[in-house]
């Protein structure tokens, strides 16, 4: 990788961006493993989000930095990245986030980081800038996240189904109020193993850049790591509260074992992707197993009108995101 001529102040300016960024993903994202325990009503908001930003920052002893060393080396070609280029990624997905939280619209943080890299690279160096076999992954799971989170999801509803036909309701629901707990535990675990390891390949790419840090390593500083996971973390404490109501009851309407069901598979579907370094939308998994949950009291029971805005959503995040980044990239060489 070519050395980056960059300042500190720019350094650190960029870094604060990134920060920012994981913030807002974990403050978009929050519903995305509260929006069950809310909607079901094990745990108060106040006391969901704190659940889930706890095991958003335990992630950090769980998951190995593979999917962080997909975005940092496997998404553009490191010899293009320089301030702009980042500077270019980091206001495009941040822009699209706050327009689609605003409007509560369930997007994903994920593939709008992934559209602005992309913006900014073709926006400096065309197409060729592009690491096609990591965005074409990225591209694939926009597709197989959701799909794997609605069979898991379903399956695991079917299951618990089965288990529970001859259990009282009222003991039934005690005992996955319980359980909603965990597998609530297990989604946010996912998420911050997976989420906050993209911002940790951004800070990543641009310290490798900027020849202060060794990519020989094969995993950046320690206190990269530990920001990122302590920003989303804190971004999850101040919640999305415009999404919780889209996902909790808008798709479908959760009881105890559906929400337990929808968090399990969708921790699953996280846990697998993680493992392989794929970076995937924890948007896309939830929004999945909730309908498919659903869909095990039939196709009647899961509003395809407001699962097909979302889907809307999902396809328009990375042009719309690499759109808003390559004027960002523009623009950059005006302000820094």
């Amino acid at each position: 990788m070519a050395s980056l001529d960059i300042s500190l102040g720019a350094l650190m300016l960029l870094v604060a961006l990134a920060l920012a960024f994981d913030f807002m993903n974990g403050f978009h994202d929050a519903a995305n493993s509260i929006a069950t325990v809310v909607s079901t009503r094990v745990l108060k908001p106040h006391q969901a989000v704190i659940w889930a930003a706890v095991f958003n920052v335990i992630a950090i002893l769980v998951f190995q930095l593979k999917v962080a060393s997909t975005i940092g080396k496997g998404t553009i070609d490191p010899t293009i990245v320089d301030q702009y280029v980042i500077f270019g990624a980091l206001i495009g997905a941040i822009a699209w986030n706050i327009i689609t939280w605003y409007y509560g619209i369930p997007s994903s943080s994920s593939h709008a980081l992934i559209g602005g890299l992309v913006g900014s690279a073709i926006a400096k160096a065309g197409f060729g800038a592009l690491v096609w076999g990591g965005v074409g992954k990225a591209v694939l799971f926009i597709f197989l996240a959701p799909l794997l989170g609605f069979a898991l999801g379903g399956t695991i509803m079917v299951i618990v189904a089965w288990v529970c036909h001859r259990v009282p309701a009222g003991r039934a629901d005690n005992v996955f109020r319980r359980l909603q707990l965990i597998s609530a535990a297990m989604y946010s675990l996912g998420h911050g193993g997976n989420d906050a390891q993209k911002t940790i390949g951004i800070i990543w790419m641009l310290l490798i850049a900027a020849n202060l840090s060794d990519p020989s390593l094969g995993r950046p500083d320690t206190w990269v790591i530990v920001s990122c996971y302590l920003s989303m973390g804190l971004g999850t404490l101040f919640g999305g509260w415009r999404i919780v109501r889209t996902m909790g009851q808008r798709i479908t309407k959760l009881d105890q074992p559906r929400g337990f069901s929808a968090n399990f598979g969708g921790a699953l579907t996280l846990f697998m992707a993680t493992g392989l370094g794929i970076p995937v939308s924890t948007t896309h998994t939830i929004t999945g197993a909730i309908a498919g949950v659903g869909s095990t009291r039939g196709a009647r029971n899961v509003r395809w009108g407001v699962a097909g805005g979302i889907v809307w959503a999902w396809i328009l995040t990375i042009p719309a995101s690499a759109l808003i980044s390559a004027v960002a990239w523009w623009a950059a060489h005006f302000l820094m």
